[in-house]
């Protein structure tokens, strides 16, 4: 029996720097989440995760560490551990964040791009452990994604692969945020479905959407309309079969494109439940090819909040 190894993850957040012990067997041995106070500029930021590291290190109880991986939002130049223009995070433009890391610890330091890791946790710890090929699609505020080929993560030449909230699905849609129109996330994301429950019910004023968002229209986010459809209403449940289907169509292209069969759903919207799963499988099935349908898979992530850590950690594990 092989002995444990020990790293330490950082999760990069707009609004917590995440950090924690993590074994080579998946476990969180210990945590700690300091705020990020990403408006503060770059270098409070880089402070607040050295503070988190720090504080993650009194408690190694003499482990030997192989590394810290940070998992950080925006495009990740992994080899030299610069992260480009995050979102969320003002003042950042390419920051040497392996770098500075590296010269405070001097361990082995690697970045990676925060969906990307939460793809390898799944790959390594999580729903994906028997798959060694599938699309991890982040489903939340946007849409994002990784692609896992023969158990290692796809980034792309330049690092941007997986983006599959802009696949465009309607050419003449709606503009997204990213300039395109027509992409997915457009439809989906859970600012686009939080306007359109509050539309909806605004209409429909007997729908328990209401009562889940204690009839403040304002505050309706997916979590209420999952909550309504489990309870019968059909007004949530139409919404969410709708995002399905449209997600469905997305994940169709990728598994064209990449000759996948399996994709796996986390984000704050997965935990939606069947009815999602449900419509998103259907969707992908009616959109492939005939051959490939009896082999498609959709499959909720299991990790859920603790994916950015071990992501990150399993970049050094």
């Amino acid at each position: 029996m092989s002995l444990l190894q020990y790293g330490i993850g950082v999760d990069l957040g707009g609004t917590t720097v995440k950090t924690g012990i993590v074994s080579s067997d998946g476990k969180i041995h210990s945590q700690t989440v300091l705020p990020s106070l990403a408006d503060q500029g770059p270098k409070t930021v880089i402070a607040q995760i050295k503070t988190a590291i720090h504080d993650t290190l009194k408690i190694v109880d003499g482990k030997t560490i192989t590394g810290i991986g940070i998992g950080a939002p925006g495009v990740v130049e992994k080899e030299k551990g610069v992260v480009k223009n995050p979102p969320n995070f003002p003042g950042w433009n390419e920051v040497a964040l392996g770098e500075e890391i590296h010269d405070s610890f001097g361990v082995n330091v690697e970045v990676e791009n925060d969906a990307n890791a939460a793809a390898i946790a799944e790959a390594k710890f999580g729903a994906g452990k028997n798959y060694p090929n599938f699309l991890f699609v982040i489903w939340g505020t946007g849409v994002g994604g990784g692609i896992i080929s023969n158990g290692k993560i796809y980034r792309g030449p330049s690092g941007g692969a997986g983006e599959i909230g802009h696949i465009s699905i309607n050419f003449d849609g709606p503009r997204c945020n990213c300039g395109a129109k027509g992409c997915v996330e457009v439809y989906v994301g859970q600012r686009h479905l939080s306007m359109l429950a509050a539309q909806r019910v605004a209409g429909n004023p007997r729908s328990k959407i209401l009562e889940f968002c204690g009839g403040d229209l304002s505050t309706i986010e997916p979590l209420h309309i999952s909550q309504a459809a489990d309870a019968g209403d059909a007004l949530a449940q139409d919404i969410l079969v709708k995002a399905g289907k449209h997600l469905g169509i997305a994940i169709a292209a990728v598994m064209h494109t990449l000759d996948f069969r399996v994709s796996i759903i986390g984000g704050g919207i997965s935990a939606a439940g069947k009815y999602v799963f449900d419509a998103v499988t259907e969707s992908v099935k009616s959109h492939v090819l005939a051959p490939m349908r009896k082999d498609i898979l959709v499959v909720p992530a299991v990790l859920r909040n603790s994916a950015g850590i071990l992501g990150a950690a399993g970049l050094v594990l």
